[in-house]
């Protein structure tokens, strides 16, 4: 039994850099989130972002949301297995889908077709996935002992299992996960999005099925199109299609707060590798802290993306002997605190000058503070940047959202061009004393055996 369509309790026009039109934001009775963004053109972008992600796991179900994300395109009772992608797939469609940490996300982009026939066929594909997941044993396989896998059909639980080894062969990842294990005691960042192999191979399908039950509600998804749609006839359209079964409430959950960082924490480890591995990780400001986020964004920039970045030339372009063959950084957003990284490839017997030469570089932020060119060069590279996300359906329907996701607002991405304006050099020398303090690093190095 299906309930009433859900009423519109709110909606919002919203200018949007680089559209012509404003976008529509609805808020629906049953607290589902509509986003439609007009765009001329022959392209059609259909996506739904759910918030949760690894932040609402625990050890017992650690990478379920990327496990589910799999088994989501595995059929419902009105299309079996295949056939969702089968039909969008001879339209000419894009079909994915990703995990992060706090949320996960389903797209369609293709044509919208004669009369947007293709559209609406997507749009009705789409909401049946999201709503109606089988979840079908057959497809999810048997568990098996991951140790000792015996497995006679491989099922997506044997893919997921594969990507996870895979991961033992991709230093970088090695890298990072044993950082953001490092940086994270408490909150549940800390956990890999994609799991663990005891985990995959051993959860049975009522725990995958109760987590979808719990966490695909109207309160936590968020439905974005974007392309050259009608939108009074577009919101009809989804909340004809997504029209919730009656579900329990949507729970609220509350995190541990994460413990200051008061001293610098090193982990290292070694394995068969021709080279060296480094990354330095920083805990950053909430996504919603724009001015800060962007902050860190232009000084991210300056000290180390591309060619004329410092780190860039005083570690590579600079010395004889460089130590370092690949150095950068860049910050991640999140809901509870971002990130900020720098990572590097470096001559294995130089270790020690290699931390150290970093270490300068944070230092001179403070004590050589960036200048108004090098400010003015990274504003206009992010500008630049932010023009680019809004050339296609695609990147502004994840832009939008990711936004709305990890800052619960949609201005953290209309304001984003305005703050920037605003960002002087006092700004940044305060971002990079609060955030970027050495005594508050973690770092994570990978040597080749022996070294």
């Amino acid at each position: 039994m299906k309930e009433e369509l859900s009423k519109v309790l709110e909606k919002n026009e919203v200018i949007f850099p680089f559209l012509d039109k404003p976008v529509k934001v609805y808020h629906l009775e049953n607290g589902h989130t509509i986003v439609i963004a007009q765009k001329q053109g022959e392209l059609v972008n259909v996506s739904t972002w759910v918030k949760t992600g690894s932040i609402n796991e625990d050890n017992k179900i650690t990478g379920i949301s990327h496990f589910l994300e799999h088994l989501m395109f595995k059929g419902t009772p009105k299309h079996p297995a295949g056939e969702f992608d089968r039909i969008l797939e001879a339209r000419g469609a894009i079909v994915n889908a990703a995990t992060w940490k706090d949320y996960t996300f389903y797209y369609v982009t293709l044509p919208k077709g004669e009369n947007d026939e293709y559209f609406k066929e997507a749009l009705d594909l789409h909401a049946d996935m999201m709503l109606n997941a089988s979840l079908p044993e057959e497809e999810i396989g048997p568990v098996f002992n991951f140790k000792n896998p015996q497995v006679e059909e491989k099922r997506e639980r044997y893919v997921v299992i594969e990507e996870i080894r895979m991961r033992d062969d991709q230093p970088w990842t090695i890298t990072y996960d044993e950082l953001n294990n490092l940086m994270y005691t408490e909150h549940p960042y800390r956990r890999d999005v994609i799991g663990t192999g005891d985990v995959i191979s051993s959860v049975p399908r009522k725990t995958i099925d109760e987590y979808y039950k719990k966490w695909y509600t109207p309160e936590n998804m968020v439905t974005i199109i974007v392309g050259d749609v009608d939108a009074d006839q577009t919101l009809d359209e989804i909340r004809n299609k997504f029209a919730f079964k009656k579900l329990s409430p949507s729970v609220k959950p509350e995190y541990p707060p994460e413990p200051d960082q008061t001293q610098p924490r090193y982990i290292e480890k070694t394995g068969n590798y021709n080279t060296g591995f480094l990354m330095f990780g920083f805990h950053g400001p909430k996504a919603d802290n724009l001015k800060d986020s962007i902050s860190l964004d232009v000084l991210s920039i300056i000290l180390g993306e591309g060619n004329s970045s410092r780190l860039y030339h005083n570690l590579i372009e600079k010395p004889d002997k460089p130590v370092f063959n690949v150095v950068g950084t860049t910050q991640y957003q999140f809901k509870d605190g971002n990130t900020f990284f720098v990572q590097a490839n470096f001559r294995p017997d130089q270790k020690g000058m290699a931390k150290e030469l970093l270490r300068n570089e944070f230092r001179n932020i403070v004590d050589f503070p960036v200048s108004e060119e090098e400010l003015r060069k990274a504003k206009k590279k992010l500008k630049s940047n932010f023009a680019e996300e809004s050339e296609t359906v695609s990147k502004i329907g994840e832009s939008i959202g990711h936004y709305l996701t990890i800052c619960d607002n949609i201005t953290c991405y209309t304001e984003y061009l305005k703050v920037l304006d605003t960002i002087t050099i006092q700004d940044i020398l305060a971002a990079a004393k609060e955030y970027l303090d050495l005594n508050k690093v973690s770092i994570s190095i990978l040597l080749p055996k022996g070294q």
